[in-house]
């Protein structure tokens, strides 16, 4: 961790929290069943991880944090980009020179041809949240401990976590039914699968008595949940439960926690939850994928296409909900993909005003529908479209935290070391937003706390704890 120290006039560099490629998973060893785990992607693939990681330490198996301590390595893998692919194909591999003995799962597991025309040596390989075949597979290789006694060698009720004590990532549902052309997550994680309402906020509760200060919802489409159930009523807490994301919202806004939505799409339905964000119930925080702008575009993306009704929505969510955080990312570099286009783009970003953004060059992914669309951009434009871009949503981003000076927000704080604490604000998802910097004198992790911002720059705020 780095603590960056504002000091007026310094010129202190931008800084960011690095999120890890991977994660060899820690834990207790003490012989026997060893098991080492390697986690790559996204935070859906990360909760996959953690149920995955939670079943084997139930049957008694030891999670270790080095390759030379394993009898066995787990690689739960990412398919969704080139780049992703090739990561994950590449730490298959050292996990075979370092180990020997390796099972490969996730989304890159829909593609067992590939991998084994390069990795023959693996020992198994199974799709997406295939818990059940994991374990079966673990189990074929390395039999549970026999003297494995599960009300003696205890699991946390909230189940093995990846992520700190302070904050877990709820996934509440399964697959996708869009069929955006430049995406293949349909083909690896299967249509819109919703967990009933009743299992989540049973979830949800554990994790927040355990002393979990933040859930982040995410789906493939948080938007959708419950359609492909018919919004089935289910129960929680000897109650009836609507399964939809209204009620869901509503529910975890009773535990205590922030609550953050992540991968929402802009239907009329999220309309409704802007009375829940105002009166506090979960964060004023969206994160919505608009991927583009062009009305031509997001038909080749095959993505909705009413940007006016979008810019619509979006004043109407702010003048409910003033302190209203949007994030997105885009594509830029599409084929087809003209000057005018990328300029329509601009233009919205311009008008929408949003706080948070990230933003990817096109690169073809391999089974996409994209890759036989006429026109492609050559990568040097692509380039000077990204540049461009970032210039102008840096502007942005600088303008809107340049208005927090001054105020008082709530942090939660991430980090401490002998520098001092890292800290996000409401509007501040972790690993991918900004930071607020902070003295660490008195403040633990975990904590939330008041404090006052004095210094901002295009990223990330400097603030002092107030009573």
């Amino acid at each position: 961790m780095t603590v960056e120290t504002y000091t007026p006039g310094s010129g202190n560099p931008t800084t960011t929290l690095s999120s890890p490629a991977k994660v060899l998973k820690e834990g207790a060893s003490s012989g026997g069943n060893r098991i080492g785990f390697v986690s790559l992607g996204c935070p859906k693939n990360l909760v996959d991880s953690e149920r995955i990681l939670t079943q084997l330490r139930t049957e008694g198996y030891d999670i270790v944090p080095s390759y030379n301590d394993a009898d066995m390595v787990i690689v739960n893998t990412c398919g969704f980009i080139d780049s992703a692919v090739e990561e994950s194909l590449a730490t298959i591999g050292e996990a075979l020179q370092e180990n020997g003995k390796v099972l490969v799962t996730g989304c890159l597991g829909a593609k067992e041809n590939t991998i084994r025309e390069i990795h023959p040596g693996v020992l198994g390989i199974t799709g997406a949240h295939a818990y059940e075949q994991v374990l079966e597979q673990v189990h074929s290789h390395i039999p549970p401990r026999a003297d494995h006694n599960p009300f003696t060698d205890l699991v946390p009720p909230q189940g093995i976590k990846l992520t700190p004590r302070h904050y877990a990532y709820l996934k509440i549902s399964e697959g996708c039914n869009h069929s955006c052309s430049f995406c293949i997550i349909p083909s690896m994680r299967g249509k819109l699968v919703s967990r009933p309402i009743g299992q989540v906020m049973s979830e949800a509760e554990r994790l927040v008595k355990a002393g979990v200060q933040e859930l982040l919802v995410i789906s493939q489409d948080t938007s959708a949940y419950g359609v492909d159930s018919r919004y089935r009523t289910d129960f929680w807490d000897g109650r009836p439960m609507k399964t939809d994301l209204y009620n869901l919202c509503q529910g975890l806004g009773e535990l205590g926690a922030w609550v953050r939505l992540h991968y929402v799409y802009p239907y009329p339905n999220v309309d409704n939850l802007m009375p829940l964000m105002a009166e506090g119930k979960i964060l004023p925080y969206l994160d919505i994928p608009f991927q583009h702008a062009s009305p031509k575009i997001l038909k080749a993306m095959r993505r909705p296409g009413q940007v006016e009704k979008t810019l619509e929505r979006i004043g109407n969510w702010r003048a409910q909900v003033p302190d209203l955080t949007l994030r997105s990312t885009f594509i830029v570099g599409f084929p087809g993909e003209t000057e005018e286009d990328f300029d329509t783009l601009l233009a919205f970003m311009q008008e929408a005003q949003l706080d948070r953004v990230g933003c990817f060059q096109y690169s073809p992914v391999d089974g996409a529908s994209a890759n036989e669309l006429p026109d492609s951009v050559p990568d040097e434009i692509k380039q000077e479209r990204f540049d461009r871009f970032m210039q102008l949503q840096q502007q942005i981003s600088a303008d809107k935290l340049q208005r927090k000076i001054g105020q008082t927000l709530e942090i939660l704080v991430d980090e401490i070391d002998e520098e001092g604490a890292i800290g996000r604000t409401k509007g501040d998802a972790p690993e991918i937003d900004g930071m607020v910097y902070l003295p660490a004198e008195g403040l633990t992790v975990g904590q939330r706390v008041n404090a006052l911002v004095e210094h901002a720059d295009e990223y990330d705020l400097w603030a002092t704890p107030v009573q």
